[in-house]
């Protein structure tokens, strides 16, 4: 539909043209006189006229059929009678009727509303690549191992439940399955919202589309197609997306109201100049031309579409992007925002937060360089975040992992290990320190330094908080907004970061098949509740809300779900968005007015109320009129930029 009404509207445009040229009411405001007339000029402006009525009016022609069958007028309703009103009268001024030609008129109100609607339509279109995108999370095919120990790369389609699977290092996990062989972490922050990558041995279970770590596994499939995990994620997205509610479009409110005003007062301008008053016809006619000509909606078609166009591009420039105009202006009425947490309010990677030092010939800086020194060759998540926590890291020498537990080396002489706290217990080593007990109420990860076997000190890491999540949620909270978080990560981690940030409210450990759930029941409170979030996990979410509003540094299916998207990923840009909205939507007001309001004053004229006191607007200044309402509304679009 959208290439339709582009095309539509280039060739109406392209033959509004000649028609302006051959325009005898254009002729003579230019002081051409008959200069630019010459024989059947006439019956070739309305050949051309014809064709822009016939094919740049039919979706608006087709529109009229369609609104006035569900006894619901609108725009589409107003347009189509103020261009067959114009072609009608027109038409029959050219094959002997006197009075005068609205061919020009005619012809720039389609090209007007044609471009319009172009522009409306571009701008709502909405999250229709969103499933595709979830599809896309899967590999395209699986290692599946034969009894006889050989591999088989076979596409997923078949893939069968019991079927063994080999995932190599730093690949997608092709189904929902559970381990039965090897060791490794798995990266679900995209699925589940943990921010952790997850340890899997033998017995454990992981779901399709998460990324393998540093090791080996081989699975035994379980749930494959429609069954999997992901394939219900996919579900959930599909059955917000479609019954998310469309809000009503003010300018259809007002050409509603204005296809009254219209209709009821040509018939009545109608009524009074040839009944009532016993006029000649022709005048009472060129009357009623008039009060149609004049309600033609011109500004209307384009007060809204016009402010859409300027915050869209301010957006645009502020790193905003709106991807549905309905949503976005929805924002102005949002009470409540909830944010996932991981990649959204936190930066989604591990970063040291504290230290803890057991021995006093040793200073935090050089506890961190030590730890860094053994983990710098480590992909391991926890071990960039020390890595990225200090400067000249040494070298090491006889790197060794120990798995599950942590990694050893040489460093400056020193024999360094870098391990979990079930190191130590399986050691002996005993450690009794208040401070760590602290770190993991608040749910960090701690890791122990130990030197030529001795316990020197201790690193916690946590993920980094946004610098900015803070400020965001202050401002926030001072325009009277509630503000939540909803992570699937668990309850000491959020608590943490809910407290450092100062969050109204906190769900956690919610998995994505409840995320959504979480969100209606918010919406049940009565609140009208916009979901930022960067993940597939984020996804039904995302849909389900009012407003959907995706970090854009996150997935591709988190973009394609939401109603906006944060490019610069800065949740104070959540902020951006609501004072652009409101302030979008009373610019939509003002232009509302200024596209329809005019009608209050310009049609009792045109009917002739004042014609006693020697007042009679004549066509051309009733067209004038319009036009002149449609240029204050593109100037008082353009004043967004200053008024934002």
């Amino acid at each position: 539909m959208v290439a339709d009404f582009r095309k539509r509207f280039w060739v109406a445009i392209g033959l509004t043209l000649p028609i302006l040229a051959l325009s005898p009411m254009i002729q003579a405001f230019l002081g051409l006189g008959e200069s630019w007339r010459f024989t059947g000029d006439l019956y070739i402006l309305w050949a051309l006229s014809s064709v822009v009525f016939f094919y740049g009016g039919w979706p608006f022609l087709k529109g009229l059929f369609d609104e006035v069958s569900k006894r619901n007028p609108g725009m589409m309703t107003l347009i189509a009678i103020a261009i067959t009103t114009a072609y009608v009268y027109s038409s029959a001024v050219v094959f002997g009727l006197a009075g005068k030609m609205f061919f020009w008129e005619l012809a720039t109100l389609i090209d007007v509303m044609l471009l319009g609607h172009w522009i409306e339509m571009k701008s709502v279109m909405g999250a229709s690549r969103a499933l595709e995108e979830l599809a896309k999370l899967m590999p395209s095919e699986a290692h599946r191992l034969l009894d006889d120990g050989s591999i088989e790369d076979i596409p997923l389609d078949q893939l069968r439940s019991g079927d063994r699977v080999l995932i190599k290092p730093g690949e997608k996990i092709p189904a929902d399955g559970q381990v039965v062989a090897g060791q490794s972490s798995v990266n679900e922050a995209m699925l589940t919202g943990e921010s952790v990558p997850v340890t899997k041995t033998t017995g454990t279970d992981v779901i399709g589309g998460a990324i393998n770590g540093e090791g080996s596994l081989t699975i035994a499939v379980q749930r494959t197609g429609a069954e999997s995990y992901l394939s219900q994620v996919i579900d959930l997205v599909r059955q917000a997306q479609e019954t998310k509610s469309k809000t009503q479009n003010l300018a259809n409110r007002a050409a509603r109201w204005l296809t009254g005003v219209a209709l009821g007062g040509g018939a009545l301008t109608m009524f009074v100049w040839a009944v009532v008053l016993d006029a000649e016809f022709a005048f009472a006619l060129e009357r009623t031309v008039t009060v149609m000509v004049i309600a033609c909606p011109h500004a209307l078609g384009l007060a809204v579409p016009l402010v859409v166009a300027v915050s869209t591009a301010l957006s645009a420039q502020n790193g905003l992007l709106i991807r549905d105009r309905t949503a976005f202006e929805a924002a102005r009425h949002l009470n409540a925002i909830i944010f996932d947490k991981t990649g959204t309010l936190t930066e989604g990677r591990f970063g040291v937060t504290d230290t803890i030092l057991f021995d006093s010939d040793f200073g935090s800086e050089q506890v961190l360089r030590l730890a860094a020194s053994v983990e710098q060759h480590s992909e391991h998540p926890i071990a960039r975040g020390i890595t990225e926590a200090t400067s000249n890291i040494p070298n090491v020498a006889d790197f060794r992992a120990i798995p599950g537990k942590g990694a050893e080396g040489k460093v400056e002489g020193m024999h360094v290990q870098i391990v979990s706290p079930g190191f130590l217990h399986e050691k002996g080593i005993s450690m009794t320190d208040a401070r760590y007990e602290a770190f993991s109420e608040q749910g960090k990860t701690v890791v122990f330094v130990l030197v030529d076997d001795h316990l020197t000190g201790a690193i916690a890491l946590a993920d980094v908080i946004r610098p900015e999540s803070k400020q965001a949620i202050a401002e926030l909270r001072a325009m009277g907004i509630q503000t939540m978080m909803l992570t699937g990560d668990n309850r000491k981690v959020a608590a943490w970061v809910s407290q450092e940030i100062g969050l109204d409210d906190t769900f956690a450990e919610v998995l994505p098949d409840e995320k959504a759930s979480k969100v209606k029941e918010v919406q049940g409170r009565g609140l009208t509740v916009a979901m930022t979030g960067d993940g597939v996990n984020d996804a039904p979410a995302l849909a389900q809300a009012n407003v959907g509003i995706a970090i854009g540094a996150g997935t591709d299916v988190a973009v394609e779900t939401a109603d906006i998207v944060l490019v610069r990923s800065n949740p104070l840009d959540v902020v951006s968005i609501l004072k652009l909205s409101r302030a979008t939507y009373r610019k939509m007001v003002q232009n509302l007015w200024w596209a329809a309001g005019y009608n209050i004053v310009a049609i009792p004229i045109a009917a002739g109320v004042l014609s006693g006191f020697g007042i009679i607007l004549g066509p051309a200044a009733g067209a004038a009129l319009m036009s002149l309402s449609t240029v204050i509304v593109a100037i008082n679009a353009r004043f967004l930029n200053v008024e934002r």
